[in-house]
């Protein structure tokens, strides 16, 4: 569709996000505060900005001095209300993002629930000893008033030229920012000019207390999801690889894969994809049209795939996934969670 026909439908959506906000800004839809410190991860475009990156550093940082529970919408799960994640858990019973945090900090409390203040409610009762809430991607949820506001920024999408959905990719209002108290800029270029954060800073910063830090992605070697049947030798640069991504900005996951290795096949699935045995069997095809290749995933869709069972052995053997992190620029990483660990503990 053309964006002169989205252009009516961004209208009227901007409309109502705008008259949303307005009521939570006139008290006729309220904001509930909590005697438990809350830190929100959010953004305000659709597309991955690294939330999840940011969830997990966040959480190895800030367990050292705290219980922490994650508390997250569970986004693609067929089901409803309040769960808690297990490392047992089904992807599609907790959400896929959840999930992968659980997996990968298994004495967090790790918590889905669509309805946010709900969900505070009963980690709260049935965790007294959490004395930290991390909230994924609940910046336009604004039924839960969090003590901090971080909010996840892409370099490559400028908000101050981008469009609201679905002519653009913002899913909330630019003006919305003042309620920030971070900026993590995400996907930064490697020689990021001064004058280019300067621009950034002067659109992003609306009152004095908030802060701006830069970022971009680092990646490690591929890891071999079932390490028992995987070769003992690492993914060798310059081998034959087919990407598989089910995420929502797939581009600089794809961009590493070609500099360092022959893609041969890219499978692009939809964000939050569920797997079925059809998948399977195509990517097992794929496989063996490119004799040697291995497959390479992202984090999040290797989670979807641990069922070994569903799984045939050739793939298993040949099946990779690519840990990321966020990397600050010029090692401003301490410099922010300190900060954060301060405004957990101020006033």
């Amino acid at each position: 569709m053309s964006k002169a026909l989205l252009a009516p439908i961004a209208y009227f959506y901007k409309l109502g996000v705008t008259f949303r906000h307005r009521l939570f800004d006139w008290g006729i839809l309220k904001s509930e505060r909590f005697d438990i410190p809350i830190i929100c991860i959010g953004n305000i475009t659709v597309g991955g900005t690294g939330k999840t990156p940011m969830a997990e550093m966040i959480i190895a940082y800030m367990s050292q001095k705290h219980n922490i529970a994650l508390l997250s919408r569970g986004y693609g799960r067929k089901t409803k209300g309040y769960r808690e994640v297990l490392t047992t858990s089904h992807y599609r019973e907790v959400g896929d993002e959840p999930l992968q945090i659980k997996l990968k900090f298994p004495e967090t409390v790790v918590v889905v629930c669509e309805k946010r203040a709900v969900g505070i409610r009963r980690i709260r009762a049935e965790h007294p000893e959490v004395d930290l809430i991390i909230m994924d991607d609940g910046f336009q949820h604004r039924y839960v008033e969090p003590k901090i506001n971080v909010l996840m920024i892409d370099a490559t999408r400028p908000i101050q030229h981008d469009k609201m959905m679905p002519v653009g990719t913002l899913r909330d209002l630019p003006s919305e920012i003042y309620r920030a108290h971070y900026f993590i800029v995400t996907k930064c270029p490697e020689k990021m000019a001064p004058i280019d954060r300067r621009i950034l800073r002067k659109v992003l910063i609306q009152i004095a207390y908030q802060r701006v830090y830069y970022t971009r992605y680092e990646s490690f070697l591929p890891q071999p999801l079932f390490a028992d049947e995987a070769p003992r030798e690492p993914l060798s640069q310059g081998r034959k690889v087919i990407a598989l991504s089910g995420i929502g900005n797939p581009g600089p996951f794809l961009k590493t894969l070609h500099e360092r290795y022959k893609v041969v096949a890219e499978v692009t699935l939809d964000d939050h994809h569920v797997y079925r045995i059809r998948d399977i069997r195509m990517l097992a095809a794929l496989l063996a049209k490119h004799p040697g290749a291995a497959i390479v995933t992202t984090e999040k869709d290797a989670v979807k795939m641990i069922n070994r069972a569903k799984i045939p052995p050739e793939m298993r053997s040949n099946l990779y996934y690519l840990p990321i992190n966020i990397s600050f620029i010029e090692d401003s990483a301490t410099d922010f969670l300190q900060k954060l660990e301060e405004d957990v503990r101020g006033n």
